[in-house]
């Protein structure tokens, strides 16, 4: 396994120094990076978001369904299958995209981690350097793998250090505009159920928190691919809309409404 992850690594860093050639920007050739990944993706994403908004549009119906069979469990299973087959909603469908992605983050916070990239910078950012880190060095701390809480005891010793803040800027934005985005998408995704609600905050709060100690290209990679997902679900959003429009709709009445 140790063998492919290392190929998978080089193949990655083959990649990212091949269109840094082309851009002379260590920046540039992981937004093109994101992009091309995004492109290879995009009939799983769309497929998973467009079964996402079919599930949402559904829940009135599969409350009905749970009313009417609560009292037999087979019956109500069937029927669920029956309706989700109907709108060809996958209720799995939700976790592939995150799973086909997952090692590619990992790919890239390991080439980002082993890679010299020369103290690049993109637009404030710091490529190599994490927030913890780029706030660290601001405070005049050390920045190897400094914690959340060795930061605030160094910033606690040093708070003018603070006010160096294009040391570490462009990471805390790009940090909040992934928080953003993140809790964007929950809203869009599950603001009208309320089971969602929790989630709805828990994850940009727990993203926020792992992305605390991830190099800024590695975030550079999670914005803009999560700024892609944004655009790609209000279209997703959009044509399920008019897809739902053209299905009859089953289980209109409620229970014991309609005449036999």
């Amino acid at each position: 396994m140790s063998a492919i992850w290392k190929a998978a690594g080089d193949f990655l860093i083959l990649i990212i120094n091949g269109l840094y050639s082309l851009t002379h920007s260590y920046g540039l050739a992981i937004i093109i990076l994101t992009l091309l990944v995004r492109v290879l993706l995009y009939p799983l994403s769309h497929k998973q978001m467009v079964s996402m908004q079919k599930m949402q549009k559904l829940q009135p119906r599969l409350k009905v369904l749970q009313e009417k069979y609560k009292d037999d469990k087979e019956t109500l299973n069937k029927e669920i299958m029956r309706l989700y087959k109907e709108n060809n909603v996958n209720p799995a469908a939700g976790c592939l995209p995150l799973l086909v992605q997952l090692p590619i983050l990992i790919l890239l916070f390991r080439v980002l981690m082993n890679l010299d990239l020369g103290g690049a910078t993109f637009l404030g950012i710091s490529l190599e350097g994490s927030v913890l880190s780029t706030m660290a060095s601001a405070v005049g701390a050390s920045a190897d793998k400094i914690g959340i809480g060795a930061l605030f005891s160094a910033i606690a010793a040093n708070p003018a250090g603070l006010l160096n803040v294009q040391m570490y800027l462009g990471n805390l934005v790009l940090l909040l505009v992934i928080a953003f985005l993140t809790w964007y998408q929950q809203q869009l995704s599950g603001a009208s159920n309320p089971q969602m609600q929790f989630m709805n905050w828990f994850m940009p709060a727990f993203l926020t928190f792992i992305c605390l100690s991830l190099p800024g290209g590695v975030l550079l990679y999670w914005g803009v691919s999560s700024l892609v997902g944004v655009a790609q679900q209000w279209y997703a959003k959009h044509k399920t809309e008019v897809e739902m429009q053209e299905k009859p709709v089953l289980y209109k009445d409620k229970p014991g409404s309609r005449k036999e």
